[in-house]
């Protein structure tokens, strides 16, 4: 299968997820942010990734690793900056994962809590494998609400039919078929930092959303 399977329960519980690949090589991601995390369980900072004038993490990803975030823009800043950010933490987990580092500086910048905790997890999978990501994938339909507490709910799908994984020392990619599973709906809770961050808090999933597929 893809790259990611995952589970929906509530807003309140994180992504489950888990990574297959084909053959002898299979294995399972735990579940992210099922855990309650306390302020010892936080990841531990990483060297100093490279940033940009505006002090934000450079999310330089290998020239295989594509996304489109077709959801346009809402004319609304405060709901066009979720967006914005949420795409950056999408594309800094899968620059974590590329460069094998599960403490990365540029997905924790993005994410807080449960989900810092379990993206750290899931990227480890990854390293323990000596895999990574590859390929294609799109982001459509998302729908945000921002909330006057300085809070956000957004929804949005996932299209992973072009998305694979790649073992780091043979090269292969596990190129698996397109099935309803290949499309996945998220909902996420963020919240604005005092660093202006929209940073993700909570996250939940399902995969063979009828909503996301075509």
């Amino acid at each position: 299968m893809n790259r990611r399977t995952a589970f929906l329960t509530t807003l309140a519980v994180t992504t489950a997820l888990t990574l297959t690949a084909c053959g002898s090589e299979e294995f399972d991601v735990p579940a992210k942010g099922t855990d309650k995390v306390s302020v010892a369980d936080q990841p531990s900072p990483s060297p100093s990734a490279p940033v940009s004038e505006g002090g934000r993490p450079v999310i330089d990803l290998p020239s295989d690793v594509t996304h489109a975030f077709d959801w346009g823009t809402t004319g609304d800043p405060l709901k066009d900056a979720v967006l914005a950010d949420t795409a950056q933490r999408i594309k800094a987990e899968d620059l974590a994962i590329a460069e094998q580092d599960p403490l990365h500086e540029a997905y924790r910048f993005y994410s807080e809590g449960t989900v810092a905790a379990g993206s750290e997890r899931y990227i480890q999978k990854f390293v323990d494998h000596e895999a990574r990501t590859t390929g294609f994938t799109r982001f459509y339909d998302a729908d945000v609400t921002v909330h006057e507490d300085g809070t956000a709910a957004l929804v949005y799908c996932e299209d992973q039919s072009k998305a694979f994984n790649k073992f780091l020392g043979t090269g292969k990619t596990d190129v698996t078929p397109v099935t309803k599973n290949s499309y996945v709906i998220y909902a996420a809770a963020l919240r604005k930092n005092g660093n202006g961050v929209w940073v993700t808090e909570r996250l939940s999933s399902q995969r063979g959303s009828a909503k996301c597929r075509p």
